[in-house]
This record gives structure tokens, C-alpha cells and sequence, in this order.
């Protein structure tokens, strides 16, 4: 479905990717993990076009100069150069870190505003669908997105990206901050939405644990570059990720 064949990303005097290539199967839950600037952000972006626009805002103003190398295709496309709207419209959709809502509209109106170009009766499958992943949101239709706790916010970021009809939906810190509680129920909503939509899923998270034995297949990355790969039960009994993410 995916493939991406020796990315490197190069922000003027750093590097963010280096040489990097991946392989993503219909179905399958990935993840990318790796610390805190590992590269995991600037490959989502990369994935989703989002480069693209960051490194044309970047030019305009005589800002950062951004080089982008190497080749991403999607179902046999190469889509290296097609801006976000276009992955979007094809199905590549990215749900960013930190829980990007519209703080000042209700529930509803945040779904509604992600599923604008879509049918009315596409909109409310998606609201339904949305509903039955994250009760919460249910119960909160009407409140503003602001006053939604930071665990809230998230499922009504997943459930947004979701409005947009994903056949490829990237995870960027999915449970960054959130309680253990909440992380619990942002796992079993990702299982979900893989077993009732079928929508293919990359994860990229730096807190792994709860989220390895699901993936089917995991890349670890450090310093924009592939150290390790193997199933996520695999690297559950690794030493070296057992060290580094696990504290153990």
C-alpha cells in the first residue's frame, strides 16, 4: 500500500531523516518509535505532504531551507510531489500531535468541520462511527472542544482525521501526556477503528509499550535513521528497547 524508498530530510543544519525506507501493508498497524526527535514528526509530515507546505512557507519568507529526497509511493503512485489536499483526497490523512482541535466549537461542530467535503450521509456514519469509538465524546456533543480534557481532545482529533474517510490514517503521539487510563482507551479505540473500517494505521509514538503488542510491524528510529525493525511482540522482549523505552 505504502512504500517508501530512501527518505532524507534536511533541515539546513540538521538531518532530520537519513536514508530511510518502509513498507506498509493493507491492514496492518505500524509504528514508528523512537525518543523525542528521533525523526518520527518529520516522517508523518513527509508521508502526508505536510513538508511540502512547511518547506514552501520556509522559501517564502527566507526562512529555513528544507531538501526532501528520495521517493514515497502510495499503491504504486509516486506521490513525492503531490501537496496534502491531494493525499487527503486520496486517503492519506495525518491526525498531528498534540490534539489539534478548533477550541471554540462544540464536538459536533469539529466533526462536522473535518467532514465538510463529504456527503451528508457520509458525515453521519462518520458521527456514529465516531460516537461508538469514543463514549466520551457522546456524552459531550455539545461542549466545546476547549473545555474537553487533553485525553478528550485526542479522541476528538482521531475521530476528526476519521471524518475524513482514511484508507491510510498516520498517528502522530497519540498518547502523548494522556493518563494511563485514558491510553487505555485510546489503544483499544485504535483496534477498533482497524477492525471495523479496515483502515491501515502508522503510529508514530515515542511512549511505546502499551502500544507493541498490537503492531504488526514495527521501525525504530534515532537520530532520523532505521536502528531496528521486527513485530512489536518481538521488540516487546528485546533488551535494547526493554532499556531504552521500557526503563528495565
Amino acid at each position: 500500500m505504502l512504500s517508501v524508498h530512501n527518505l532524507l530530510v534536511f533541515y539546513e543544519n540538521a538531518l532530520g531523516l537519513n536514508d530511510f525506507s518502509m513498507e506498509v501493508q493493507p491492514g496492518m498497524i505500524v509504528g514508528v518509535i523512537g525518543s523525542n526527535s528521533a525523526g518520527k514528526t518529520t516522517l508523518l509530515n513527509t508521508l502526508s505532504g505536510l513538508i511540502l507546505d512547511i518547506q514552501l512557507k520556509e522559501r517564502r519568507k527566507g526562512g529555513e531551507r528544507i531538501t526532501v529526497v528520495g521517493q514515497v509511493l502510495f499503491e504504486g503512485r509516486d506521490i513525492s510531489q503531490d501537496p496534502p489536499y491531494i493525499r487527503a483526497r486520496n486517503g492519506i490523512v495525518l491526525c498531528r500531535e498534540r490534539h489539534p482541535v478548533f477550541p471554540d466549537s462544540t464536538v459536533v461542530e469539529n466533526l462536522r468541520i473535518s467532514g465538510y467535503l463529504r456527503q451528508r450521509a457520509d458525515i453521519r456514519k462518520g458521527m456514529d462511527l465516531a460516537f461508538d469509538l469514543f463514549p466520551n465524546l457522546a456524552r459531550w456533543k455539545r461542549r466545546k472542544a476547549g473545555f474537553l480534557s487533553g485525553g478528550e481532545q485526542q479522541m476528538l482529533a482521531i475521530a476528526m482525521a476519521m471524518m475524513v474517510g482514511p484508507r491510510l490514517l498516520l498517528l502522530d503521539e497519540p498518547l502523548l501526556g494522556l493518563s494511563p487510563a485514558m491510553q487505555s482507551q485510546l489503544v483499544q479505540a485504535i483496534k477498533d477503528i482497524r477492525r471495523q473500517t479496515g483502515v491501515t494505521l502508522v503510529i508514530a509514538e515515542q511512549f511505546a509499550r502499551p502500544l507493541l503488542p498490537m503492531l504488526d510491524f514495527t521501525y525504530v528510529i534515532e537520530n532520523g535513521m532505521l536502528t531496528l525493525t521486527g513485530t512489536g511482540p518481538e521488540l516487546i522482549e528485546n533488551p535494547e528497547i526493554k532499556s531504552a523505552y521500557f526503563g528495565v
